[in-house]
């Protein structure tokens, strides 16, 4: 969902070539595990994977997952006619891992209302699916129902790092711990927080710098959730070569966290969570039908350098490229406060009251 694009402004831009050679590195280093979806990319995303990987691959030679948009589905034709899409799209005959995608209260009703969970158990039973699970952006106490009443998930998707671990929106911790119990390994989303865990506050960066001075703050980020047991994958949304080649050489001689650093992980995270205002993650699902077309997270982004480093230099550069932004979307004053944004913010982001700061800030 974090691909190279060749139009920093439009999602749906990706660079092929560019995501061709970083596929190519990541397969000559061993690594098999592609993650995509119906929505990323406005869409593209299946569309790239097909001509970076599948086109150029043995079908032995990757794993692919995909997930069904659960907030597009009204009847079982529905899932039939996008899980059909997304086989073509991907040019697979079937997928290794497919999940429901992003349940929280209101998808899981709905997956309930139109049996999702069945329609992907006969997928599997007809050979087009491997592997069932879920993808999830909820509470504990809905992960819990939804475990004990589909026990044939094999396995969660979890949004896992170290700045969300004791949440109590995200509450990864409790989450995980439900999955160890239950015996379901984990897939972990997030474990750089959509990149801001990869630029850390300089107190942070100290204390990754004095203990290991060639370790990039990402690496530590991606250690700490692959040192998790019962973690079966952690999936990093890479956008270039650059960080294809530090994540794999983290994961190629992978060395779980000791005891000094998870003290140290720890540390860095208080800082961090002191210093992030708005905890967004760039996942971009805010923005899908935004009736406004305001770069949401975009703007975000800006926000939070302005206030993570908050001198005045950094302030006004942070001004400069929201009216250049501004140029092309709507302006944060602009949002009409429809709230659709909020619902399908997986981090439970009061994104009307922030984008409000976002105006005050900038505008």
């Amino acid at each position: 969902m974090r691909l190279p694009l060749t139009d920093a402004n439009d999602l749906s831009s990706i660079d092929i070539e560019a995501t061709k050679a970083m596929v190519d590195t990541f397969m000559q280093r061993g690594f098999t595990y592609f993650d995509t979806a119906y929505p990323y990319h406005n869409g593209h995303s299946e569309a790239a994977f097909r001509q970076a990987v599948a086109e150029r691959y043995p079908r032995e030679a990757f794993t692919v997952t995909s997930k069904m948009p659960c907030w597009l589905i009204d009847s079982e034709a529905d899932m039939e006619r996008i899980f059909t899409e997304q086989l073509q799209r991907c040019g697979v005959d079937y997928f290794d891992y497919y999940w429901l995608h992003a349940l929280n209260h209101d998808y899981y009703s709905r997956m309930q209302r139109v049996d999702g969970f069945g329609f992907i158990a006969r997928k599997k039973a007809e050979g087009k699916i491997r592997h069932i699970g879920f993808s999830f952006h909820s509470d504990s106490q809905l992960l819990t129902h939804i475990l004990d009443e589909h026990p044939e998930a094999e396995f969660v998707q979890l949004q896992i790092n170290y700045v969300d671990w004791d949440s109590p929106s995200i509450e990864a911790g409790t989450c995980y711990d439900i999955c160890q119990q239950r015996g379901k390994p984990v897939i972990v989303m997030e474990p750089v927080k959509g990149g801001s865990l990869a630029r850390v506050p300089e107190a942070a960066e100290r204390l990754f710098r004095t203990h290991a001075p060639q370790a990039s703050a990402a690496s530590w980020a991606i250690r700490y959730a692959a040192s998790l047991p019962g973690v079966m994958v952690v999936l990093s949304g890479m956008s270039n070569q650059q960080q294809i080649d530090d994540n794999t050489a983290v994961m190629q001689d992978f060395q779980p966290l000791t005891a000094r650093e998870q003290a140290i992980v720890a540390q860095a995270g208080h800082i961090i969570n002191d210093s992030i205002a708005i905890p967004c993650t760039a996942c971009h699902y805010c923005t899908e039908g935004c009736p406004q077309q305001i770069c949401i997270p975009e703007y975000f982004e800006l926000y939070n350098k302005a206030f993570q480093f908050g001198d005045d230099k950094q302030v006004g550069n942070s001004r400069m490229y929201y009216n250049v932004l501004a140029k092309s979307h709507s302006r944060a004053s602009e949002c009409i406060q429809c709230g659709q944004c909020e619902e399908h913010c997986p981090q439970g982001i009061d994104i009307i009251d922030s984008l409000q700061f976002v105006a005050k800030t900038f505008e």
